[in-house]
C-alpha cells in the first residue's frame, strides 16, 4: 500500500515539475519626459483557434494584458489620455486586425463594448514567425512607424504594431 501511494505522489510532483510554466511579466518604458508607460501581463499559450473564433467587430482580450500610461499620448490616429487600459484586439476580418485599448481594467465576466476600445493606428502581420505564448513590448517603430513608440502583441503567428505617438 506504501508503495501505491509513494507512486502517486512521485507521479504528482513530476506533473507539478513538468507543468507548462507562465510568468506574469511587466513591461516599462519611458518614451519622453514624463511619459512612462507600464505593461502587465500573463504569458499566456497562443491559441489561435480561440482567436479564429472570434466574431468580426469584437474586441478580444487574452488573458487582459494591462497598460498604463503615466501622461497622454497622441498619434496621427487616436488620442490615448493618461490611465489604464486592457490591452486587446479587434477582428476586422478573418486576416485583419487592429490593436486597441479599452479603457479600465476588464474582468474575466466582463463583455466589452468594442465601440469603447481606441483603435491604434495598426499594422498586421502573419510572417514574423510564431510565438508559442503572448508576447507584447514596446519598441520603436519602423517603416510606416518610424519615428514612433509602437505596441506590439505577437500571438502564435499573428502580429500586431500599434503606434503609441
Amino acid at each position: 500500500m506504501n508503495r501505491i501511494y509513494a507512486g502517486i505522489a512521485v507521479s504528482l510532483v513530476a506533473s507539478v515539475a513538468l507543468a507548462h510554466p507562465h510568468f506574469n511579466k511587466t513591461v516599462t518604458a519611458t518614451l519622453g519626459p514624463g511619459v512612462e508607460v507600464t505593461i502587465t501581463y500573463n504569458t499566456t499559450p497562443a491559441n489561435e483557434a480561440h482567436a479564429q473564433e472570434a466574431k468580426v467587430g469584437d474586441f478580444v482580450t487574452p488573458r487582459r494584458p494591462v497598460i498604463k500610461l503615466s501622461a497622454e499620448l497622441k498619434s496621427d490616429k487616436a488620442t490615448v489620455p493618461a490611465g489604464e487600459y486592457t490591452i486587446g484586439v479587434i477582428k476586422n476580418a478573418d486576416k485583419d486586425w487592429t490593436l486597441a485599448l479599452y479603457p479600465g481594467r476588464l474582468q474575466r465576466t466582463d463583455t466589452p463594448d468594442a465601440a469603447k476600445a481606441i483603435r491604434l493606428d495598426s499594422v498586421f502581420s502573419a510572417d514574423h514567425g510564431t510565438a508559442e505564448h503572448m508576447l507584447i513590448d514596446v519598441t520603436p517603430g519602423s517603416g510606416r512607424f518610424e519615428g514612433k513608440a509602437v505596441l506590439t502583441l505577437h500571438f502564435g503567428s499573428l502580429f500586431l504594431a500599434g503606434a503609441l505617438d
